[in-house]
This record gives C-alpha cells, sequence and structure tokens, in this order.
C-alpha cells in the first residue's frame, strides 16, 4: 500500500478549504484516509496552514510520500510565508486593536481641527493690520512728495 500526504478538499463553491491527510494513493482525492494531519486555507491573507509536524515525519519515516502541493506548502511553511491558526487569530487581535487606534486619532484629530482652524482666523487680521497700516502710509508719503514738487 503506498500512502500519500495530500490535500482533501472541502468548502463551499469557489471557496476551498483543504485538509492534509495520509491516504492510500488509490483512493479518491476526498476519499478515505488514514489521518488527518492538519488544514490548509488559501482564503485568507496571509494563507492559514497549520499541520501535526509530529505525525507528517512519522509518515515521511514509514514510507509516506508528500503530493507536489503539500512539499511546497511545507517549504513555505518552513520558510514562515504561511502563517498558523494561532497567529492568524493574534494578527487579527493586533489588527483590530489598531483599528480602534486610528479610529481614536481621527476623532480626536476632527476636535482639534476646528481649533486650529479658529488660530489662523486670529491671525489673519494682525497680518493684514501692517499692510493696512503701510497702504495707509504710502499715499501719505506721496502727497508729501508731491508738495515740494509744487513749492519750486
Amino acid at each position: 500500500m503506498a500512502v500519500r500526504i495530500r490535500l482533501q478538499r472541502h468548502g463551499k463553491k469557489k471557496r476551498p478549504f483543504y485538509r492534509i491527510v495520509a491516504a492510500d494513493q488509490r483512493a479518491p482525492r476526498d476519499g478515505r484516509y488514514s489521518e488527518l494531519l492538519g488544514t490548509y486555507d488559501p482564503n485568507h491573507h496571509p494563507v492559514v496552514f497549520s499541520i501535526n509536524d509530529e505525525r507528517y515525519a512519522h509518515w515521511l519515516s514509514v514510507g509516506a510520500s508528500p503530493s507536489d502541493t503539500v512539499a511546497s506548502l511545507m517549504r513555505k511553511y518552513r520558510n514562515g510565508l504561511t502563517v498558523s491558526p494561532e497567529e492568524m487569530l493574534r494578527s487579527s487581535r493586533e489588527g483590530l486593536a489598531e483599528r480602534r487606534r486610528a479610529a481614536a486619532n481621527r476623532a480626536a484629530a476632527r476636535e482639534v481641527k476646528p481649533e486650529a482652524q479658529e488660530a489662523p482666523a486670529e491671525a489673519a487680521p494682525a497680518a493684514e493690520a501692517p499692510a493696512a497700516e503701510a497702504a495707509a502710509e504710502a499715499p501719505a508719503a506721496e502727497d508729501k512728495a508731491e508738495t515740494p514738487a509744487a513749492d519750486a
């Protein structure tokens, strides 16, 4: 009996979910299997992959051969390109906490913005005041310049 470690497809149409099983290679893809070793869910990003490493090593030691896909997944898992369900749960909790912090920061920014908008409005008249004084002094300077020329 040749044993293969392969994927067994479950889930809905267009939403696959796989079990990693040790099965006789003559058995149908989704049929009878000897042992369930883990799961693989490609619907999440990053991909969720969990496997019982001890049982996987046991099946390899007794002569089972992994399918190409399972061998590829194991390489990715060992290189850290897939995550376990525990890591996925932790990252989703961290993501939720991060989204809550970002929402609180946006709310705080909205409260600060009206005050920030009032401050430039108060500063604007002060900036216009020197310009108004300069404009008022300019006609007076022209009048003085015309007066000596008229006297001469």
